[in-house]
């Protein structure tokens, strides 16, 4: 094989890894050249490929009589509501087990299909709406997410809570600990916490929290809040999951518009000023105003609306219930003009090519060739005898040619 088959491999496995490929897909979906593939892909889709129908028959005519009992029990009692059922489905659908990840799909399948015949009976509108929350350690994340769940579920709204928390690379724990720390809300029958640790991988947590939001919407949860700490890609991934993403600030941070990146800036939908309470009062309305002027510089995301910033204290709940009525206005905004059900078909696409490219690069990883030479080429370039770049082809031309 020659450098020019090899370099095209090289670019698209080395791009698996970079931190900027869910944005860079992001914005390639939206372009129409992309469409026009999509078209013809579906297209060949269909004369081609076994139906999801065939493959998802497959899989069920595979099951064994235990396996359909306990897909039966965890649906049933899924969409019957009960929290033991959809802990137990969330787990399984975080498991690596090949098995347990085939009975998984089997149970989405189910309840996407639930799902689909709910959004029917509400005039094609989506009966859950999801609002990612993001921002530096110390912005009051927890207390604002316990706040505001408390006064959804006084007006009858059932919420959950999917906490996508970063873990320690020596022990494993979780950093944050949210549940721990919002006590009233764990506590209320309509609410529902699950932290998700990411044991060192970032993608793994982000993926089986997006299929977690499909379970928590089919066990009747419409308001689904999904957290991250503020340390980079979980934003970018997080943002790709959910309908309104909110970035939460505190007051006091030192120079407060070179404390957040500009990317994650520029995903929010809604700013809001945390602790604006007591003698954070001052500073709040400061935040406030700088971030204000620097929103009116960036590009806009949407037709119909334009980013906020607001102020709001955890403490005394002042501004909270404005705040909802804030996210209320985006939601219809995004409905009535059908933004919103774009978004969420180019995130669908988004997932299925993150997918695509965490699994192929675990293809190439676990490739008996590729796992025969790989020991050799990590030596010689430790010692400096080649370059990181042609121990790389190396190994994608040893890929490539042994099937």
């Amino acid at each position: 094989m020659g450098p020019t088959r090899v370099f095209p491999i090289l670019h698209r496995v080395a791009a698996l890894s970079s931190i900027r490929s869910t944005m860079a897909l992001r914005h390639s979906l939206c372009k129409p050249t992309v469409k026009l593939c999509y078209a013809s892909l579906c297209t060949l889709q269909q004369t081609r490929s076994v139906s999801t129908e065939t493959a998802l028959s497959h899989h069920i005519s595979g099951l064994t009589d235990k396996e359909k009992r306990l897909l039966t029990k965890l649906y049933d009692g899924l969409i019957g509501g009960q929290r033991a059922a959809l802990a137990e489905s969330i787990t399984l659908v975080e498991t690596q087990h090949p098995r347990k990840k085939e009975l998984a799909q089997v149970l989405l399948q189910r309840v996407l299909a639930f799902r689909q015949e709910q959004e029917k009976r509400n005039g094609g509108n989506p009966v859950a709406f999801r609002v990612g929350l993001s921002g530096p350690p110390g912005a009051g994340k927890s207390s604002f997410i316990e706040v505001i769940g408390k006064m959804l579920t006084g007006r009858g709204h059932k919420v959950s809570v999917l906490a996508v928390d970063p873990s320690s690379c020596t022990t494993g724990g979780s950093l944050m600990g949210d549940k721990t720390r919002m006590t009233e809300l764990s506590r209320d029958m309509s609410a529902y916490i699950r932290p998700s640790p990411t044991s060192g991988t970032l993608g793994g947590v982000t993926r089986t929290t997006n299929e977690a939001i499909v379970l928590c919407e089919g066990a009747g949860y419409d308001i689904v809040l999904v957290e991250t700490v503020g340390v980079g890609q979980s934003e970018f991934a997080v943002a790709d999951m959910v309908d309104m993403f909110v970035l939460l600030i505190p007051p006091a941070g030192g120079d407060e518009l070179q404390g957040i990146k500009r990317g994650i800036i520029e995903m929010a939908d809604l700013v809001v000023v945390t602790k604006s309470d007591g003698e954070l009062v001052v500073p709040a309305r400061r935040i406030q105003a700088e971030y204000t002027s620097a929103l009116k510089l960036l590009r806009k995301k949407s037709k119909v609306w334009k980013p906020k910033v607001v102020r709001i204290s955890s403490q005394t709940g002042q501004g909270v219930p404005e705040l909802w009525d804030t996210i209320l206005h985006f939601r219809d905004a995004m409905l009535s003009s059908g933004e919103l059900r774009v978004r969420r078909q180019t995130q669908q696409k988004v997932w299925l090519w993150n997918l695509i490219q965490e699994n192929a690069l675990r293809h190439f990883q676990q490739h008996p060739a590729v796992h025969a030479e790989l020991p050799e080429l990590e030596r010689r370039v430790t010692c400096g005898d080649i370059s990181p770049g042609l121990a790389a082809d190396l190994l994608l031309k040893v890929f490539s040619t042994v099937q």
